[in-house]
C-alpha cells in the first residue's frame, strides 16, 4: 500500500515547485513533447500537470484549433495553474485512476512527465489512458528508473537508516514507485500499447548545494520527502541529508545523477 500523502502539500511547496520546475521537470517535459511530435489542432491530456508549465507550452503548439487539459490531484497546484496559465487551458483536480469524466477516444495525446513513479498501481492508469485516446493516439511517459537511483535517493536511504530516524522504518523506502524499463515495457504491452521508443536517459540536473537539493525534493514530492517522520525529527533529517549532499559538492555543484525512462507508445487499433 502506498504511503503517499496529498495532504502534506502547502502553498510554500507549490510556489517553490513553480520556480524550480522551470529548469528541471519543464525542460525534460519539453523534450518529451518534442518526441511525441505534438502538432497544431491536437487534443492533449497532461496527467499530473502540476502548476501547468508544460500544459502552457503544449497549448502554444496545438493552438486554438486544438485543446489542452491538465489534471493533478493537488488542488493548490491546480489553482496556481488556473491563475497563471492561458485561460483557454482546462485545469481540473483529478487523478490517473479515474478518467471517466472524459469521453472515450477524446484525446490524441496523453502526457505524463515526472508523474508515473508517483502511481503505486500502474496497469489501471495505463488502461485509463488507452480508453481516452483515439485509435493511433500517442502516450508519452518520462519517469524515474528504479535501476538507476539518483544521489538524493541514495543519501536519503543512508540517513534514514540511522538513529533516531530508523525508529520509523516505514519511511525508509520512500513513497515513489519507480520501475525498470523492462517492467514498463511489459505494462504498456499489457494495456494495449505498441511501443515506438523506450530509452533510459541520464539526468543532467545539478544543485548548487545540499539545501537546494532537499528543497527540490520536498517540493517535487509535495511534502513527502520526510513527511512520514514525526514532525519533531523532520528538521534534523533534512539537515542531515543536506549535509551529506554538501560533502559531494564539486565546483559544478551536486550532480543529481541517476536516470529516467522515456517512452513513446501508440494505442493499437
Amino acid at each position: 500500500m502506498s504511503r503517499l500523502s496529498l495532504a502534506l502539500d502547502n502553498t510554500d511547496l507549490a510556489e517553490h515547485y513553480e520556480q524550480i520546475s522551470a529548469d528541471r521537470q519543464f525542460r525534460v517535459g519539453k523534450q518529451l513533447v518534442e518526441a511525441l511530435g505534438i502538432g497544431p489542432g491536437e487534443r492533449v491530456l497532461d496527467v499530473g500537470s502540476g502548476t501547468g508549465l508544460l500544459s502552457g507550452h503544449i497549448f502554444e503548439i496545438v493552438g486554438p484549433q486544438g485543446s489542452v487539459t491538465g489534471i493533478d490531484p493537488l488542488p493548490l497546484r491546480i489553482e496556481i495553474a488556473r491563475q497563471r496559465r492561458n485561460p483557454a487551458i482546462r485545469f481540473e483536480v483529478g487523478n490517473a485512476y479515474d478518467l471517466s469524466r472524459f469521453p472515450d477516444a477524446g484525446f490524441d495525446v496523453v502526457v505524463l512527465n515526472a508523474v508515473f513513479h508517483w502511481l503505486p498501481e500502474k496497469l489501471e492508469p495505463l488502461r485509463q489512458f488507452a480508453g481516452v485516446l483515439a485509435p493511433g493516439g500517442r502516450l508519452g511517459i518520462a519517469t524515474g528508473s528504479r535501476e538507476h537511483r539518483n544521489v538524493l535517493h541514495e543519501v536519503k536511504t543512508r540517513v534514514l537508516a540511522r538513529a533516531p530516524f530508523n525508529q520509523y522504518p516505514e519511511s525508509q523506502d520512500g513513497v515513489a514507485h519507480h520501475i525498470s524499463a523492462a517492467e514498463l515495457r511489459a505494462l504498456l504491452e499489457q494495456a494495449g500499447f505498441a511501443i515506438e521508443t523506450l530509452d533510459v536517459v541520464s539526468n543532467p540536473h545539478h544543485f548548487p548545494d545540499g539545501d537546494a537539493a532537499v528543497r527540490f525534493w520536498e517540493a517535487s514530492s509535495f511534502g513527502n520527502s520526510v513527511g512520514h517522520l514525526p514532525v519533531a525529527v523532520r528538521a534534523d533529517a533534512r539537515k542531515a541529508i543536506a549535509g551529506e549532499l554538501d560533502a559531494l559538492r564539486t565546483e559544478a555543484g551536486i550532480a543529481l545523477g541517476g536516470a529516467r525512462i522515456v517512452s513513446i507508445s501508440v494505442k493499437a487499433g
